[in-house]
């Protein structure tokens, strides 16, 4: 499959995104990311400090780009699927969260 696939669902898309996330580096990094965004989230709406808000995009996909780049070698899907890309970084938290996916 390659990265010009057409996907008509998410659900046609998640394994895809699963097979370009095979490293557990990758992973890991992509989980840390997600699990800052939440947190920075957290301290933004609690302070009311919303400049804390313009670092999601740096934290979010810095750690996912690492992995990517570094460990992964490939080029993250979110360029050519950014929406399913998005929600597939999600899915993938609570999947690793929930054990359903290897840490």
């Amino acid at each position: 499959m390659t990265q010009e696939t057409k996907f008509n669902s998410f659900a046609e898309f998640y394994p895809y995104y699963l097979e370009e996330h095979r490293d557990p580096t990758c992973r890991r990094l992509h989980f840390v990311g997600s699990g800052l965004v939440l947190l920075v989230i957290a301290v933004a709406l609690i302070s009311r400090q919303w400049g804390y808000l313009l670092l999601l995009p740096v934290i979010g996909y810095g750690f996912a780009w690492v992995g990517h780049f570094f460990f992964e070698k490939n080029r993250p899907a979110t360029f050519k699927h950014p929406l399913y890309s998005l929600l597939g970084d999600w899915v993938m938290f609570r999947d690793m969260l929930t054990g359903r996916i290897r840490f």
